[in-house]
């Protein structure tokens, strides 16, 4: 969030409404009789809905699906990042095969989720008794829109989960049952239109207020719920009804996106998570720098992500490609790749970065945080403003959108060809070429219209445009595609000397294993089914 009264708030609020899980939040702790009659008072409980579980710092565990291990790191699960830790990380577990009912990161997944949704019903059971106005109908909207994207994550992994709406005594908490994934979607459905009915437009929150859900967000989050439901129509609807809008556009800088001082002064970033030192600081320098940069060096993207970028006129990338220069790696390449990740030789905070060839193999692949070798050869660059110095690597600023226009643009497009509809050169223009086209991208135009072919390429974009931004891991399981991708080997590159220069040898860094149908969803985590007694039953194959 923007505003330093909301950050601050933040803080304040992280101890308004306590409780875990599906445990009742106990109304004896305030005098619930007072307490709604303050209109600002009902404000600051709202922010404790917006902060949910998010951590002030370094996390070890997924603090929040909006956390950097809840966005940013979930890219460890897909084939384009590898966490450098490797065994020794829950995320691992996931990736490799071996994901079990207590798993730690599946746990707080679970966990975080139920503790917002707790927050939120408290928050609408209360607020009932506040007198009526615009402002108590717009924090309604924000605390239903909330409480349904928690829905929307629980339903995009674990599918099929216990339905809470009130406030639960400790009897109700362990006897809830399990609604299924059909249902769970269809209620989003009928949050997130009530929410963009009653929030207001992007273009109408004051500068003040930035980083408040707005009606595009949630219509943004209903497009993404109808696309799990594969109602194409609604979702090209949903989509299109924020392009009809006109108060968002593509932002001419790409990276201006992920930055602390520029991410919230744009169309684009519909909704984000917005962080300010030592107040709610990320500590996601410290997982992601590289040892140079005082940090572990663990998102470690993978040479299949660095391929994945095109050359600048928009043919494939090859190493056979006498285009192809290992003196450079970025060069001749979609800029979105150098904006994303960076590589050996590349500048990085004002000093290059070397993956030394001198190390030893055991050197390159010891886990102590000292060593700042990459596992795939690879460095994430997305999200770090080069020209701003970190002063706390372990409590920063930092910016992660949520929302995005571009993904706004590219969901439309995929809803349209996934429907079957016929594609014009002017759709392409009005959505990826515009992506594309951003001025600091420029890449070609699509031009493209036989829907097999766009389905891929469409496909495609997405990975490229929204890498690390919590998308990919949930576009290939929501494709079917994960059960093929995500059982080929993750791979980076060797780097060796080569004359004057160096060589790279793409080589295996870990095998995935992905067992569909199975890992289509999640575990219920173990400690939930002991707690219930038994009555909250585990998901079909685990």
């Amino acid at each position: 969030m923007k505003s330093l009264k909301y950050i601050v708030a933040l803080a304040l609020a992280a101890g308004l409404f306590q409780a875990c899980d599906l445990e009742r939040y106990p109304l004896t702790d305030l005098s619930e009789e007072t307490f709604w009659n303050s209109e600002s008072n009902a404000e600051l409980a709202l922010t404790s809905l917006y902060r949910g579980s998010l951590t002030d710092g370094v996390e070890y565990n997924p603090s929040d699906w909006w956390s950097y291990h809840g966005m940013i790191m979930m890219e460890h699960l897909s084939d384009n990042a590898f966490d450098r830790r490797g065994e020794n990380n829950p995320f691992f577990k996931i990736s490799s095969g071996n994901l079990t009912a207590d798993n730690a990161f599946i746990k707080r997944y679970w966990e975080t989720s139920y503790k917002r949704i707790g927050y939120c019903n408290r928050f609408l059971v209360g607020i009932q008794n506040s007198s009526e106005s615009e402002k108590k109908t717009r924090m309604i909207a924000e605390a239903r829109f909330l409480r349904a994207t928690q829905y929307f994550y629980l339903a995009s992994y674990f599918k099929n989960v216990p339905l809470v709406e009130n406030v639960l005594t400790g009897e109700e908490a362990n006897n809830v049952t399990k609604t299924s994934q059909a249902d769970i979607l269809k209620w989003c459905v009928t949050e997130f239109t009530a929410a963009a009915a009653d929030l207001p437009r992007f273009s109408a929150i004051p500068a003040g207020e930035a980083g408040r859900a707005c009606k595009q967000a949630a219509l943004a989050f209903l497009g993404r719920t109808c696309m799990l439901q594969k109602d194409w129509k609604s979702g090209a609807k949903a989509f299109h009804d924020i392009m009809e809008l006109g108060d968002n556009a593509i932002n001419a800088n790409y990276q201006e996106l992920f930055y602390p001082s520029t991410g919230t002064s744009n169309k684009e970033n519909i909704f984000y998570i917005q962080y300010l030192e030592n107040y709610l600081g990320t500590g996601l320098p410290q997982h992601a720098l590289s040892a140079k940069d005082g940090g572990w060096s663990l998102v470690n993207p993978a040479a299949d992500l660095y391929e994945s970028y095109e050359f600048k006129d928009g043919t494939p990338f090859s190493y056979d490609d006498p285009r192809y220069d290992p003196s450079n790696l970025g060069k001749d390449r979609d800029p979105r790749l150098d904006y994303t990740i960076y590589y050996n030789g590349a500048i990085f905070m004002g000093t290059e970065y070397k993956m030394s060839p001198d190390y030893s193999a055991a050197k390159k692949e010891k886990l102590d945080y000292t060593s700042e070798a990459s596992r795939t050869g690879f460095m994430m660059r997305k999200y770090f403003e080069e020209s701003t110095p970190i002063n706390d690597v372990q409590s920063a600023n930092g910016l992660t959108p949520v929302i995005r226009y571009a993904e706004v643009l590219l969901g439309y497009l995929e809803c349209l060809v996934e429907d079957n509809q016929t594609i014009t050169q002017g759709i392409l223009d009005e959505t990826i070429n515009a992506v594309r086209g951003r001025a600091s991208v420029n890449m070609p135009p699509v031009t493209e219209v036989t829907p097999a072919k766009l389905r891929e390429i469409v496909r495609h974009e997405r990975r490229i445009e929204l890498a690390f931004e919590d998308h990919r891991y949930w576009d290939l399981r929501r494709w079917d595609d994960a059960g093929t991708v995500l059982n080929r080997p993750l791979r980076g590159v060797k780097v060796t000397r080569s004359g004057d220069g160096f060589a790279y040898t793409p080589f295996e860094v870990a095998k995935r294993i992905f067992d569909a149908p199975k890992m289509n969803l999640y575990p219920i985590p173990q400690a939930e089914i002991v707690k219930s007694g038994g009555v909250l039953d585990q998901n079909p194959g685990w």
